[in-house]
């Protein structure tokens, strides 16, 4: 069946309090995306934002960003007053999330509906639920706080290598702090899981990412170290990232601890199989970031300070795919397979069975090794008019070099009274991928201060951009419904 869909996260929805949450608006885009036939909302990581403000470096890759909690329906619990919820400073711009006022303020305002909560026995059947991770996250994140943020690798020895004795201590000292996480982490689920269900009765499926690796400020490395190659004082031996290409000089280096694959195949990806296990009650099609890791991986020594020392390394391949499609068979994946793809890596895509991705503005640059042109799509593959590492169509547009737009316009019929953007966004539906996926910021024709990422910059535009009342107008909708009744996306 073909099908199409809209890229969106949350964080960028239009609100009152500073940051897109899970509350009217989310529900709203709901009925919009049903009512412009679309079958699939896209996300990005639901997780806590980390370096960076992005939700691929989280603390923790299981937890829920309590940022995206949504101050209204805490309210109508008797948690919050209206008036307490908009005292706090939440930024200048409705149009950009301002990080650094949610830093300070979110909290502030989630202790005061926490001081008023009251356990009920839904609370506890979700700490029952989630023991097996939410027990150490919320310690980690306990104690983190009591150090002003620090990393957990510069915290006091006994902390920091899990002496039993001083983790007893510290948990009964923040005791209260601890209870507060749990507290969040109930909430966001709370809300989560009722909105999500409204997308699935309206016929709305939700692909959530899974990002590779997790960072070394994370509890998942801090409670199971073993996982990851590290030394005997948990500091990494070698550091993923990618090899330099024609997009960068250097490589990229990510810096993420490397799996200790050996270690994880002979308990037969038990870590994996709990953390995908977590992602099939946030999401209904779960797509792994950085899927060519499986196949081979970048592995960089630690204390170089580029990714060009790196080499390639053998990743956990089929035995990884067939360990998590025996034990979560219920779960649908897509392949992020991007990149430097080999013959193996496109292999291993094919022997999944996941279906890969194609980006449309891949097809007409130049500097891609990877054949993009939409007529050698396979049917189980992914269309995007460009993902959150992309510019928008209409900047991709403005700094595309000429013969490539040349391509472009002579492959798709591109004309300046279509407009371009639109072009490729036609080009992109009518591909022969099953599902095509359409950046919101592309729909409304948006440009540079609308891209999600510019990967390997350090900016606070990056993961920012909330889109303004009224962009999911009617008037679009039944232009989107058109497209995707044309090509038989219906």
């Amino acid at each position: 069946m073909r099908e199409s869909g809209i890229l969106m996260h949350i964080s960028s929805l239009p609100g009152p309090y500073g940051i897109g949450t899970m509350g009217k608006n989310a529900y709203k885009f709901v009925d919009f995306l049903k009512n412009a036939g679309q079958k699939v909302w896209q996300i990005l990581p639901l997780s806590p934002t980390g370096f960076g403000n992005s939700p691929y470096q989280s603390c923790s890759a299981f937890a829920g960003n309590h940022y995206l909690i949504d101050p209204e329906s805490l309210i109508e619990k008797g948690l919050l007053e209206k008036q307490e919820a908009e005292s706090f400073f939440w930024g200048n711009d409705d149009k950009k999330v301002d990080y650094g006022a949610l830093y300070e303020n979110r909290g502030k305002m989630l202790r005061l509906a926490y001081s008023r909560f009251e356990k009920n026995e839904e609370y506890e059947e979700f700490v029952r639920k989630n023991d097996y991770w939410l027990s150490e996250y919320s310690l980690f994140a306990a104690i983190k706080e009591s150090f002003g943020g620090k990393p957990w690798t510069e915290w006091p020895r006994e902390l920091r290598l899990r002496d039993k004795k001083a983790l007893e201590e510290k948990a009964a000292e923040l005791k209260d702090e601890i209870s507060f996480i749990y507290f969040l982490q109930f909430e966001f689920f709370s809300q989560w899981e009722k909105l999500r269900s409204y997308a699935n009765e309206n016929g709305i499926k939700i692909i959530g990412d899974i990002p590779i690796y997790v960072p070394l400020d994370s509890a998942d490395v801090w409670a199971e170290p073993e996982q990851f190659l590290l030394d005997e004082d948990c500091k990494p031996l070698r550091v993923a990232g990618c090899p330099p290409d024609s997009f960068s000089a250097d490589g990229q280096l990510w810096g993420n601890p490397i799996y200790n694959w050996e270690k994880m195949k002979e308990s037969g990806f038990a870590w994996w199989k709990r953390r995908l296990g977590a992602a099939k009650y946030m999401y209904d099609i779960v797509r792994f970031d950085h899927f060519r890791g499986f196949e081979s991986y970048w592995s960089i020594p630690a204390e170089d300070d580029t990714a060009m020392n790196g080499r390639w390394e053998k990743g956990p391949g089929m035995d990884f795919i067939n360990a998590i499609k025996t034990a979560l068979p219920e779960i649908d994946f897509i392949a992020e397979d991007l990149g430097f793809v080999t013959p193996e890596v496109r292999k291993l895509q094919e022997d999944s069975g996941y279906p890969g991705m194609k980006v449309m503005q891949f097809a007409f640059d130049s500097r891609e090794e990877g054949n993009y042109l939409p007529h050698t799509y396979p049917e189980n593959s992914v269309v995007y008019s460009g993902t959150h590492d992309n510019p928008t169509l209409e900047q991709w547009l403005l700094d595309v070099a000429k013969e490539d737009l040349a391509e472009g316009k002579a492959y798709l019929g591109l004309t300046e009274e279509e407009g371009f953007a639109e072009g490729l966004i036609r080009g992109s539906m009518a591909s022969n991928s099953r599902l095509c996926v359409i950046q919101m910021q592309d729909y409304l024709g948006l440009g540079e201060e609308a891209r999600m990422n510019t990967p390997g910059i350090l900016s606070d535009k990056n993961w920012s951009w909330r889109a303004e009342p009224g962009f999911d107008s009617e008037e679009l909708g039944k232009h989107i419904l058109e497209l995707t009744k044309r090509f038989g996306r219906i």
